[in-house]
């Protein structure tokens, strides 16, 4: 994940959320070591809102899916995500709002967005990779 890239897709989240009329946001984007390549909070964004972004950015990172099928699996199985969160001292967070990266099949790291609700934070998500 090269910082222009990672720069790029923060763009292109924000865009989408101003086009959606969702509130302000804050995106991160991590590498596929869930590293912080960049970040940005727009004004207005609440206090916690780039912690949410870098917890959902690395959690794609950690399980290697997106939250939005993260949700499905801890709806499904609370028991072992309410272990896992303690495992992984409470950095996983399985809410709608993260997409992994890829070029071709390798994952080059993960987008998390947070600001909104978690549809319209994964919308923003979604059409920043351009799927």
């Amino acid at each position: 994940m090269t910082l222009e890239r990672a720069q790029s897709l923060i763009a292109a989240a924000l865009a989408a959320g101003r086009a959606l009329g969702a509130r302000p946001l804050a995106v991160v984007v991590v590498d596929a070591g869930g590293h912080i390549v960049a970040s940005a909070r727009e004004d207005g964004a609440t206090i916690a809102r780039h912690e949410f972004a870098l917890a959902k950015a690395w959690s794609c990172i950690a399980l290697g899916l997106d939250t939005r099928d993260l949700v499905e699996r801890a709806e499904a199985n609370t028991a072992f995500f309410s272990a896992a969160a303690t495992l992984l001292s409470g950095r996983l967070l399985p809410a709608a709002g993260g997409v992994l990266v890829r070029e071709d099949k390798q994952i080059l790291g993960a987008l998390g967005v947070s600001g909104d609700a978690a549809d319209v934070d994964d919308a923003c998500a979604v059409a920043a990779i351009g799927r």
